[in-house]
């Protein structure tokens, strides 16, 4: 049995993670990481009281003394979960995350530490599978189609930008596609912004809307031709197959991989 410690235990994402890891027979729930609340009991979607449901606790260290987990479930925000995952590493416990936000230097940071810890994890900026499949589609087209923008689409309640599977993306493509300026060579923007982020001179656009959640486009140009491949989580759900995934898979790993496309191959 795999034992995992929940952080965001009581967000959307988390209240989802604790649904699906509840209908396995290979995973089961032993704590609760939080930042408030820390000796009451989290018993569904309702903190308590009485000895119901799985112990809070706001000290990881304490958490890992108590109840020993293999892994760390990381569904919190961009400003708590490097600290976290360092904690987890140097506690040897494996962190699965799904928050993104994590800066280029913080990631490489992780990767070296987990490394020398020889301990695995996972960073995965989208865990769903369509999503991962998109982007692995998306960085195949752009070996032939090299003139891209993306579109990327979420919830209002969103706070980085881009999103982390947007960079992904990038990255992945980044590893195919020559840098080159897109456009017209003496393009002006009227409006600052109006033509998105660029990097390597792929364009980026962010979109933040109620009623969103997780949606991303991404357009391939070419001569007399566009190559569109689209991708729309319409709720959490789609999510928890790569969470269940990755909490299997991290259990073999002694390393830190970023994104599910290395562990689906």
């Amino acid at each position: 049995m795999i034992k995992v410690a929940i952080a965001g235990a009581r967000g959307r994402m988390g209240q989802e993670a604790v649904q699906a890891i509840q209908k396995t027979t290979d995973i089961e729930i032993v704590a609760v990481l939080d930042y408030k609340h820390d000796g009451l009991y989290l018993d569904q979607e309702q903190v308590n009281t009485h000895e119901v449901g799985w112990p809070i606790y706001t000290s990881f260290d304490q958490l890992v003394a108590a109840k020993k987990p293999d892994v760390l479930l990381d569904l919190t925000t961009p400003d708590a979960v490097f600290t976290n995952m360092h904690d987890a590493i140097k506690q040897g416990v494996r962190p699965v995350v799904g928050t993104s936000g994590l800066q280029i230097e913080e990631i490489k940071q992780l990767t070296d530490f987990a490394k020398e810890q020889e301990i695995g994890g996972i960073i995965a900026p989208n865990f769903s599978i369509g999503a991962v499949l998109m982007m692995k589609f998306s960085a195949m087209a752009a070996r032939f189609l090299e003139d891209i923008e993306i579109i990327e689409l979420h919830h209002d309640q969103k706070v980085d930008a881009p999103s982390g599977t947007a960079m992904k993306t990038v990255e992945m493509i980044t590893d195919v596609r020559k840098a080159h300026q897109q456009g017209h060579p003496d393009e002006e923007e009227k409006l600052k912004g109006a033509r998105g982020a660029d990097i390597e001179g792929m364009k980026i656009h962010s979109v933040r809307l109620p009623g969103l959640l997780a949606h991303q486009e991404v357009l391939l140009g070419g001569e007399g031709e566009l190559l569109t491949l689209r991708h729309d989580s319409f709720n959490r759900g789609s999510f928890m197959s790569g969470v269940l995934m990755s909490i299997r898979q991290v259990m073999m790993q002694k390393e830190l991989i970023y994104g599910l496309e290395n562990i689906i191959e």
